[in-house]
């Protein structure tokens, strides 16, 4: 021990130089004793040493004793004190932070960890001999180990899983540090499997089947769920890298039952409102509501998004969470976050939709929680982050739930009856689209728009409504009324982009709408002079794109019954006043944009500003849809009204074409339930031929014993009163057989005729589709184009000529029937039994 005192002594030089110098020495030596001596405590003490230097003296011991540590842990596995010691020093070696000892020294390099870990890993048995010291119970060695293999994840993490991957047992043994009794050993190995589970598939997979969600419940559970600390985070963490973007682990959390055990986590206990929630209960909730929402991300499947609202449906997990929405004293971010863990649950479901239509605020008098959250996006002092979580939650509600879009557009045409007392959502959106904070013109433009998505008649009836800016002013419709925000100069950029896209998904396939419009005075010319603008600025150009747009759906969807803006009308003026090559610049700006790209990845608004709120997921799905028709609408316009002309046939004959391949796909359908018929129909004849031989044998056996019988006779003439005797009680035993072939007889009769009925009904129908082939093929020789629909009324005669070929070998298998069955009766005949049917035989 006096040479390590004298030795550290002598590292803590004044000099620079002669410290590095110094200490490098000292490592050396330390390194030599380990190496050669042969008694265990020398080299225990040396390895006990070269840890109390590797922080200090990183580079040092990582440069001349890595390896030899390793060989320590390898050879001398039976003393736990020298592995732990071992383990401790390379832990130091690699760690990724920064000690307080080497902050001065200015040649160490700040991921010089990461260096040693590259090199220690370059033998993939350091990792090996590592990982099975895990099993080792002993508290130094275990702990050790578990903290020395964190370090080199944060350091390589995809090189150490591969190891970890082909290691046997690896994954076993991490998972049963999970249940070990010592805090510290299962709160880093929690720490361990966050690092091992990121972004592997395979190892999330084997995680999760080595009972992972059981265990990680009940950590969560003994630590007192949401009012947990520390340790309940990360094991939400954990589970959370198991279910992110793994299909697998997400159908094994659900068959397991695990999404029940969510809710009882979710119910709140109350807190003192002087106290409210603590930071970590905050962190803990806030997982636990990432969990759901991975379950029903709009990226999964739409099948497996089904069966998990389904279940957050009936285990009572929606309701907890609309209790949370309508409680007091939920802070912002999981307020947020709980009405996006809410909108993913409601999206596409219609039962949970109605659901959430029925939840009602605890005011006086009691308010739709729809109306409450409108009221927050509506309101420019609410958080940019809440107001675009409330959108995204509108949105959800309204995902093909027609009803849901019927209501609102309900509230906002006129009625009969009296106005409600409370404030509807049509007149909180429209208040938001009339007022002066841009960010609520636009929130209220693309709530609105979301109303019409798919939805014809919506788009008729909303035409319909009549809105009043002051009460002196006379009401005008709400397409006028968008029309004129459009031309007032002070609406700003971010207003303009959201009515346009509301005009653009009510006007699109809607010619009703689109005849609205042009025939408000002065909307074409608006458009051409928005377009023809010169104007420099990048949002300016996405208006201009946006207008462009707006002008091809009123060409596209022209039903030509606005004189003056008829579909030739409209070509003409963009010929002469606009040029084709600029309105298709123009156009291709929005797809150009950049917020075009980031609003088309995913339904919900993800933003940094307030600036980058501009374009909208569905109606990038609608530009993206309907832009190429545009474009190819307008690049067709040459010499005026004969390209209009030709490019109007050939839109027409296109949707013809569309609906002859509906029909044809319809018709396709009906053969393959008829071939599946005569599938059944040749498994029936089948079970018929097999009855028929069963009788065939019986009556061979029948006429065997009547030969037998008329010989006996010949033979024994003199006892023809005995044998009378004897021929009454052979009838007799046989009579029951005789009746019983009667009876299948009969059946097989009724079978067969039943079968020619399905025959005769296949073969009209068949000659049915074939008159309707017929009719394909006329129109498909008019549409020399059409080379697609040409193969598939080839392929359908193919179906049918093969389904022909299946019918007559029906008819000659029933023909085959009738035979035999005219056979038995006439040997029923030759033993002397009426058989029905004869006389329609004879004749």
């Amino acid at each position: 021990m006096n040479f390590f005192k004298s030795g550290l002594q002598s590292v803590l030089g004044t000099n620079e130089n002669q410290e590095t110098m110094t200490g490098a020495e000292t490592v050396e030596r330390l390194v030599d004793r380990v190496q050669s001596s042969t008694m265990l405590e020398d080299r225990r003490d040396a390895c006990r040493a070269l840890k109390a230097l590797s922080k200090k003296y990183r580079v040092e011991v990582g440069a001349q004793a890595m390896y030899a540590l390793a060989q320590v842990i390898e050879s001398d596995r039976t003393d736990n004190e020298i592995v732990g010691y071992c383990l401790d020093a390379l832990c130091n070696i690699v760690s990724p932070d920064q000690f307080e000892e080497e902050a001065e020294n200015p040649h160490i390099s700040v991921n010089i960890g990461e260096q040693f870990t590259e090199m220690f890993i370059k033998n993939p048995d350091h990792i090996t001999l590592i990982l099975s010291h895990l099993e080792e119970y002993d508290f130094r060695v275990r702990w050790s180990a578990i903290k020395l293999l964190t370090c080199l994840l944060a350091n390589r993490t995809k090189e150490i899983q591969e190891v970890v991957l082909v290691s046997p047992m690896a994954i076993s043994r991490l998972m049963d540090l999970l249940v070990d009794s010592r805090e510290i050993i299962r709160n880093d190995s929690l720490l361990l499997l966050i690092q091992l589970t990121k972004g592997n598939a395979n190892i999330q997979k084997i995680v999760a089947f080595e009972n992972a969600f059981d265990k990680l419940f009940d950590v969560i559970n003994e630590e007192g769920c949401a009012d947990g600390g520390i340790v309940v985070e990360d094991c939400l963490i954990l589970m959370l890298n198991l279910l992110k973007n793994n299909s697998s682990n997400q159908q094994f959390f659900k068959e397991g039952s695990y999404i029940q055990r969510l809710s009882p986590m979710l119910i709140l206990t109350e807190e003192p409102e002087e106290v409210g929630m603590t930071p970590q209960k905050v962190s803990n909730i806030h997982c636990m509501l990432q969990i759901i929402r991975v379950l029903v991300s709009p990226n999964n499947s739409q099948q497996s998004i089904a069966a998990c609202q389904k279940i957050m449906r009936s285990c009572g997990l929606l309701e907890t969470l609309c209790k949370m929405l309508m409680s007091s004293g939920i802070p912002p971010d999981i307020l947020t976050e709980l009405i996006n863990s809410t909108a993913e649950i409601i999206r596409g479901d219609v039962q949970n939709q109605e659901y959430f239509n029925e939840v009602m605020a605890p005011s006086n008098p009691p308010k739709p929680a729809i109306v409450i959250l409108l009221m927050s996006m509506v309101n420019e002092k609410q958080p940019l982050v809440l107001r675009c979580a409330v959108l995204y939650c509108f949105q959800c509600y309204l995902y093909r739930n027609e009803v849901g879009q019927n209501n609102l557009i309900h509230t906002l045409l006129p009625s009969t009856k009296e106005a409600p007392v409370t404030l509807t959502s049509g007149q909180l959106l429209c208040g938001g689209l009339f007022s002066m904070d841009a960010l609520s013109n636009w929130f209220s433009a693309v709530s609105l728009s979301h109303a019409l998505i798919e939805n014809q008649n919506q788009k008729e009836q909303l035409l319909r409504s009549l809105v009043a800016t002051s009460t002196s002013s006379k009401p005008v419709s709400l397409l006028q009324q968008c029309f004129n925000l459009l031309q007032q100069g002070q609406f700003k950029h971010q207003s303009k982009i959201g009515i346009l896209m509301f005009l653009i998904i009510w006007l699109s396939k809607c010619e009703m709408a689109v005849r609205s419009f042009l025939s408000i005075n002065g909307t074409i010319s608006f458009l051409i002079a928005q377009i023809t603008a010169n104007e420099h600025d990048e949002n300016e150009y996405l208006i201009q794109g946006l207008c462009a747009f707006l002008m091809g759906i009123c060409i596209q969807f022209n039903d030509n019954g606005v004189e003056g803006n008829r579909r030739d009308d409209l070509c003409q003026l963009l010929i002469k006043r606009i040029g084709i090559e600029t309105f298709s610049g123009k156009l291709n700006e929005v797809s150009k944009h950049e917020s075009y790209s980031k609003a088309g990845k995913q339904p919900q608004i993800r933003i940094k500003s307030p600036a980058d709120l501009l374009l909208d997921y569905e109606f990038c799905k609608l530009f993206k849809s309907l832009e190429p028709t545009v474009s190819k609408l307008v690049t067709s316009f040459t010499n005026g009204n004969e390209s209009v002309n030709e490019l109007t046939i050939s839109q027409e004959a296109s949707s013809l074409v569309a609906q002859y391949k509906n029909i044809i796909r319809e018709q396709d359908h009906k053969i393959q339930t008829l071939n599946e018929q005569v599938k059944q129909l040749h498994l029936q004849n089948e079970s018929i031929s097999s009855k028929l031989t069963e009788t065939q044998t019986s009556m061979s056996q029948i006429n065997d014993q009547n030969i037998l019988l008329r010989a006996q006779l010949t033979a024994a003439s003199s006892g023809v009163q005995n044998h009378q005797s004897n021929m009454n009680g052979f009838y007799d035993q046989h009579a029951t057989t005789i009746h019983e072939l009667e009876q299948q007889i009969a059946s097989l009769t009724h079978e067969k005729s039943h079968n020619e009925t399905k025959i005769q009904f296949y073969e009209a129908e068949n000659a049915r589709l074939l008159t309707e082939i017929d009719q394909f093929r006329a129109i498909k020789e008019d549409e020399s184009t059409n080379e697609k629909l040409r193969c598939e009324i080839n392929e359908l005669n193919s179906k049918v000529e093969q389904m022909s070929k299946d019918q007559e070998d029906l008819l000659e298998l029933l023909a085959d029937q009738d035979l035999k069955i005219n056979e038995y009766r006439k040997r029923l005949k030759n033993l002397g039994q009426q058989v029905e049917g004869d006389d329609d035989e004879d004749d």
